[in-house]
């Protein structure tokens, strides 16, 4: 159970019904995810926050196994159980190979066949491990995807740290029946 109260859409306010609503209907499944039905006690926030979050994921110039991957390895630095959980299908699906998603999984560096994907990994670990980027690290994903990709990349990690920290913070779980699929760090 969160630790604040998810709000039952029919107590919203006005203003927290029509966020709610536009975000329900620029939906990919037609639903509002758990991040955002937790911000809906701030709705001027969420709005901004869904518009940006949407953007980054929808329209960005990385292809969808590339965001994914990203989001990936910032939910396993956050130790985000539901942010991989409602990831990782849209990882397989975009095609994501499954032995990255499990070295992943488990910490651990994975056996890259792909560079686009070894540099995007290996950029998003170096930012949330040392809080900074190599110059080796930073020109592999500016070589591959030019100063906009770089931006984009750089945006998406923060926003999903955002999201993992908010979710942990309110300490909002998995769905009723779900496993967690990360391991517990030791």
């Amino acid at each position: 159970m969160p630790r604040i109260p998810l709000l039952p859409v029919e107590s919203l306010t006005p203003e927290q019904r029509r966020v709610y609503d536009a975000i329900k209907a620029s939906s990919r499944d037609d639903r509002v995810g758990a991040p955002y039905q937790l911000a809906l006690h701030c709705p001027e926030f969420l709005e901004k926050w869904q518009q940006i979050g949407a953007l980054l994921r929808y329209r960005n110039s990385l292809p969808p196994r590339l965001s994914e991957l990203a989001i990936l390895v910032t939910a396993r630095h956050w130790d985000c159980q539901y942010e991989w959980h409602a990831h990782e299908p849209h990882a397989i699906k975009g095609g994501l190979p499954a032995g990255v998603i499990d070295a992943i999984r488990s910490g651990k560096r994975p056996a890259f066949n792909d560079p686009d994907e070894e540099a995007i990994h290996d950029f998003c670990r170096e930012l949330h491990e040392t809080h900074f980027v190599s110059a080796h690290a930073y020109q592999r994903v500016l070589d591959r995807f030019g100063t906009v990709g770089v931006v984009e990349l750089t945006a998406l990690i923060g926003h999903y740290a955002m999201v993992a920290m908010a979710l942990n913070a309110h300490d909002h779980g998995l769905p009723a029946g779900v496993a967690p699929p990360l391991p517990t760090r030791t």
